[in-house]
């Protein structure tokens, strides 16, 4: 057995599901510790397993939190202090190997280089360049093969010059020679260094042009709550009418004028849709009045409530994409612009399990409306996120992970 070091950082979508992946670890009779936002420190402890919050501070927000607020982490400063507060976080673990998420890499590669132990990439998104489709975090349509393998690769470099002092600090706080960070891209992937992708092969196949020791292993879950059980409020909503319509924009974070504008459309749209509506709080903090018909709630295990609902309208992280799918519910996508949620958005409409994506930026009450009818009423949609479902039950992501870990 070995001491595994999960090093990830960001939104509970980017790390409960690879806390759910250590809980199986350390079920295995190995010892996990994983990293993670100082925020889900204490929720990651309570689970058993040896949780590092990371602090991180990017200054005061420009106003209002806001996405440009939380982009400050991709900056070359906000990875060069996320990597040295993550560093100095597991100073003192004796790990045998590490499996790091993409905002860790830059630390994690240093550290395994440096300590001489293997290192095993974890990712949500597709980020590796392909003919089949463009590089996933940019939300921009196919071009066809040629194209999109070449922008994966244009995509690759551009984050190899964007982190190059972030890299060459950390090589040397850890001793280690100089090497450019393309040079390092390329001798990882000559070595064929192992990356698993959980997500599942039914919802995005592997590319067939991935070179070896890249994986799609299927899908992981973050570990469902101990003896939760919904509010007294939220299971009488449930029981009393037809199944209702599930809006979350999950971790998204958007100021005062724009959730205000959001809840606004929301309402109007569930109301002209004649629907029930279970609108979550989620980063936006979304909120519509009260009224008959629709309830506000916190933040909720899916894997509890989702199965209870029609359909669900959400902005298309790869966390609630997958969970939508799991439960076999249509979605009707309202993703943001950039990053992956156009990715999957368009993934879950090709699949025929959601309806045409509208862009948050842009949606209108009377299209919003016309996407919930159509996720509720068009049997089409159920049929295909039902299939994929049994497809998802299958699967078992995690077992993936032992496998590899074991083999280091």
């Amino acid at each position: 057995m070995v001491h595994v070091l999960i090093a990830t950082y960001g939104s509970r979508g980017d790390t409960m599901p690879l806390a759910g992946v250590g809980l199986r670890l350390q079920q295995a009779g190995h010892a996990v510790t994983i990293t993670t936002n100082h925020e889900l420190d204490s929720e990651t402890t309570e689970l058993g397993l040896d949780a590092r919050g990371v602090p991180l501070d990017l200054g005061e927000p420009d106003g209002e939190p806001s996405l440009a607020d939380a982009m400050k982490l991709i900056r070359p400063a906000g990875i060069r202090q996320l990597s040295r507060n993550v560093l100095e976080a597991v100073d003192d673990v004796p790990a045998d190997v590490v499996l790091t998420t993409p905002f860790t890499e830059p630390a994690m590669h240093a550290l395994a280089e440096a300590r001489g132990i293997p290192i095993i990439g974890a990712r949500l998104q597709p980020l590796s360049a392909t003919r089949e489709y463009p590089p996933s975090l940019l939300g921009a349509w196919s071009s066809g093969g040629t194209i999109n393998r070449a922008t994966g690769r244009f995509a690759e470099g551009t984050v190899d010059r964007m982190y190059a002092g972030v890299v060459a600090d950390l090589r040397r706080d850890l001793g280690l020679p100089r090497r450019s960070a393309r040079a390092l891209r390329r001798d990882r992937s000559r070595a064929q260094w192992p990356i698993l992708c959980g997500w599942s092969p039914a919802v995005l196949p592997r590319p067939a042009d991935w070179r070896p020791g890249i994986e799609v292993v299927g899908s992981w879950w973050a570990p469902s709550p101990r003896n939760w059980s919904p509010a007294p409020d939220l299971e009488d909503f449930l029981a009393d009418g037809p199944p209702p319509v599930l809006v979350g924009l999950g971790s998204l974070l958007v100021p005062a004028q724009e959730r205000d504008r959001l809840a606004a459309i929301v309402d109007e749209a569930l109301a002209a849709a004649g629907v029930r509506g279970l609108v979550q709080a989620g980063g936006a903090g979304l909120r519509v009045p009260d009224r008959e018909g629709v309830l506000n709630i916190d933040t909720v295990p899916y894997e509890h409530v989702l199965p209870r609902v029609a359909a669900i309208v959400h902005s298309c992280g790869a966390g609630t994409t997958a969970a939508a799918l799991r439960a076999g519910i249509p979605s009707a996508p309202l993703p943001s612009p950039g990053g992956d949620q156009p990715f999957w958005a368009r993934r879950l409409h090709a699949l025929g399990a959601g309806t045409l994506p509208i862009a948050r930026t842009k949606v209108t009450v009377s299209a919003l409306a016309k996407a919930i009818r159509a996720a509720v009423s068009d049997s089409r949609y159920r049929t295909a996120a039902g299939a994929l479902s049994s497809a998802i039950a299958t699967e078992d992501g995690a077992a993936t992970v032992l496998r590899v870990v074991a083999g280091q």
